[in-house]
């Protein structure tokens, strides 16, 4: 689906099996956002056939976090030059439960290893611009990508259309997701782009869905 110039979405929409939704960043280098489960990616991958892209045509894939539905597929990217990326608080999570991520999921993490980690401020990508917020409260070291140029936002599983994201899974913390809700909420976001859901469009739209969140959803955090 795309959705503007050089952007384009690969929403998941089972009801019955678990995964993300995924966007492509087509312009001067070819970015990849959250690719998903490995054994899901087929609808990325037709997705990109469509487009006329491969794998190979990948050139980065950031991870907003680290939870298997948003980044095991960065294993079918081992054998070729892409660049990975997360933050560092969440590879360091990661990688204090491999042996449980080893044994329930088969997943060796060394397939999965970043080449540079995600700090909070400005990453440039041949001139593409993205400011990088650290969001914690789904997971430690959860990242949201705000992109000027489209004023998109790739919120991961911070902020869902008319929910947010769970803090009942080891890292998650309530007070810190509240907190990290409330640092986006002033930015100029044309397109929210959520890790599971619909997509959020319009910025009244989107103002109107962070209002809904702090008044409904607040209060059970």
């Amino acid at each position: 689906m795309q959705l503007s110039n050089n952007l384009h979405a690969f929403i998941w929409e089972s009801m019955t099996t678990n995964n993300c939704n995924t966007y492509l960043i087509d312009g001067p280098a070819r970015v990849l956002i959250d690719p998903g489960h490995s054994n899901l990616f087929d609808h990325v991958q037709e997705g990109l056939l469509e487009l006329k892209l491969g794998l190979e045509d990948i050139e980065l894939i950031i991870c907003t976090h680290a939870h298997p539905d948003h980044v095991e597929a960065v294993q079918l990217f081992t054998e070729l030059p892409t660049r990975i990326t997360l933050h560092e608080k969440e590879w360091q999570f990661l990688k204090s439960m491999d042996q449980y991520i080893t044994a329930a999921l088969g997943v060796n993490l060394d397939s999965m290893n970043p080449d540079f980690f995600l700090t909070e401020g400005d990453l440039s990508v041949h001139g593409l611009d993205f400011k990088i917020y650290h969001t914690p409260g789904h997971s430690p070291g959860s990242v949201s990508i705000y992109w000027p140029e489209h004023k998109a936002l790739f919120a991961g599983d911070l902020i869902f259309k008319e929910g947010l994201g769970r803090t009942d899974l080891p890292g998650g913390d309530g007070a810190l997701l509240k907190e990290s809700i409330k640092r986006l909420e002033e930015l100029e976001i044309e397109w929210l782009l959520p890790g599971h859901g619909d997509i959020v469009s319009g910025t009244q739209e989107v103002k109107e869905n962070f209002r809904h969140l702090e008044q409904f959803w607040f209060s059970y955090l």
